[in-house]
């Protein structure tokens, strides 16, 4: 493809992955034809699967014409793990794809489906990342970003340099913490990596380059858009700029954070539609969205009749978004996506949370002091409360709307279990969904608090040696299903 960009004189594609990438995006079908793209399959996901673990699907998926690696390779123990990864360190540059490490994975359905996932990532899986390449170049000067909560983070905007199929202008410099560390000064020659072969960062001076008149960089104390003094919480690496609700990158973020796919996933609205709204004072805060028209949104830059229909459109579709992605969406301080549904879950309406005191906040399960006072620092915020009230108008959900299940009751109220194995008449999400219909309580892991095991066939010797050693009950299915009558 790049040759003949060359010839008739265009810019060559930079590296494969964001070729790829920029190709899927197009709208022109048949031109996506004419690239040369492949498909390498490396995960089947269903109910029912014909085969029992990872590497069998593999087999399975190229068996039926799938393209699937054939470098994969099932390993007996952690020396051929580390062995296998040793050989890649050396031979990945003889693929005919960039790669940036290896996969670990554990191979039997049965033991990731007990494993389970966390909210970003499943339990048994695993990336090695290789050591990410290097280059110097010179550092021309030092910016500062203001992000949604008012962190500031030092950009170093660097003599462009190509590293790993990319050209690298900008890198994170993280906090002053980190500048003083490594003693940063503008005009310094430095050494450039991709974390995990995808964020640029200096990880090093060449001191031995360092112009003689250089002076140490002093941070700034004033925030870069709205001039306000930064302020700086002990025990925390990052400076902020006080001026929440003042200060326009913050404002702007926090609508961005909103829209996000993750929080209300509003179709048809960008992160630079969403700045343009408010540059043209169409927007000062999130709820004002609703109020948003075809008409008000027209006469902004690269927008037509269609694509202000589907703006409008998808913002009155958010109404339809459940109350826990909501709270996430409000870009409260140290509520993340899991944080959101434990609170959700626990008070069941934005009422009930608000009128939460600190203590009540610290005794729901896994909610710390810290997330604790964010919470009642927002709403003890006027203007956060009359956003709040305007979103209650536009008919956002700000209460959780259960199933209700007829057969529940709370015969299981004050009891902890931990589900493990796999079952004959249900399946563990099913049993474990009994559970909290009945009033109890779903574990991670056995401890002194778990009060039953529920096991099925195949259960972990290594679970059941912790449950007898601690004396907690293993009952099976069917004691279980006589529990509950």
């Amino acid at each position: 493809m790049n040759q003949e960009l060359i010839e008739i004189g265009e810019t060559p594609y930079s590296n494969p992955r964001n070729t790829a990438s920029g190709s899927l995006k197009l709208q022109d079908s048949a031109e996506v034809a004419k690239r040369p793209l492949e498909c390498l399959l490396y995960f089947l996901i269903g109910n029912n699967l014909p085969f029992q673990s990872q590497f069998e699907g593999l087999n399975t998926a190229r068996n039926w014409g799938f393209k699937v690696p054939k470098e994969a390779k099932l390993a007996n123990n952690l020396q051929e793990v580390f062995e296998f990864i040793d050989y890649w360190d050396i031979h990945r540059h003889n693929l005919p794809y960039e790669t940036d490490g290896v996969v670990v994975k554990v191979n039997a359905f049965q033991h990731q489906d007990e494993l389970g996932f966390t909210a970003k990532s499943p339990r048994w899986a695993m990336a090695y990342k290789f050591k990410s390449e290097q280059v110097f170049t010179k550092l021309n000067s030092i910016s500062n970003q203001v992000g949604r909560t008012g962190a500031i983070t030092p950009v170093a905007n660097l003599e462009p340099v190509q590293l790993a199929g990319t050209i690298v202008k900008r890198a994170s410099l993280h906090n002053a913490d980190q500048i003083e560390k490594l003693d940063i000064r503008v005009n310094d020659t430095v050494f450039v990596e991709k974390g995990g072969e995808i964020i640029p960062k200096i990880i090093a001076v060449d001191l031995s380059k360092r112009p003689a008149d250089t002076e140490p960089t002093q941070y700034i104390t004033h925030c870069p858009e709205c001039q306000a003094e930064l302020t700086r919480t002990e025990g925390e690496a990052n400076h902020y700029c006080p001026n929440f609700y003042g200060c326009p990158p913050q404002i702007i973020g926090r609508i961005q954070h909103y829209i996000s796919r993750k929080a209300m996933d509003i179709e048809g609205l960008g992160g630079e539609t969403v700045a343009l709204l408010f540059n043209y004072g169409l927007v000062k805060n999130y709820a004002d969205l609703y109020e948003l028209s075809v008409e008000q949104i027209l006469p902004l830059e690269r927008m037509a009749q269609k694509s202000a229909e589907n703006l409008v459109n998808g913002v009155q579709n958010s109404k339809n978004i459940p109350f826990e992605s909501v709270l996430f969406a409000l870009g409260i301080r140290f509520v993340g996506e899991t944080v959101a549904k434990k609170l959700a879950k626990h008070y069941k309406n934005i009422d009930a949370l608000r009128k939460a005191t600190l203590m009540d906040l610290i005794l729901v399960d896994e909610i710390g002091e810290r997330i604790a006072k964010s919470v009642i620092e927002f709403f003890e915020n006027q203007e956060n409360i009359d956003i709040i009230e305007k979103l209650k108008f536009h008919g956002i959900q700000f209460e959780i709307i259960e199933k209700i299940n007829p057969n529940a009751t709370n015969k299981l109220e004050g009891k902890t279990f931990v589900v493990s194995g796999v079952f004959e008449q249900f399946s563990r999400d099913d049993l474990k969904k009994a559970i909290e219909d009945n009033g109890g309580k779903n574990g991670s892991s056995i401890s002194a608090k778990t009060d039953f095991v529920l096991a099925g066939d195949n259960m972990g010797p290594a679970k059941l040696e912790k449950a007898n050693k601690l004396g907690v009950k293993i009952i099976s299915e069917k004691e279980f299903i006589e529990m509950l009558d």
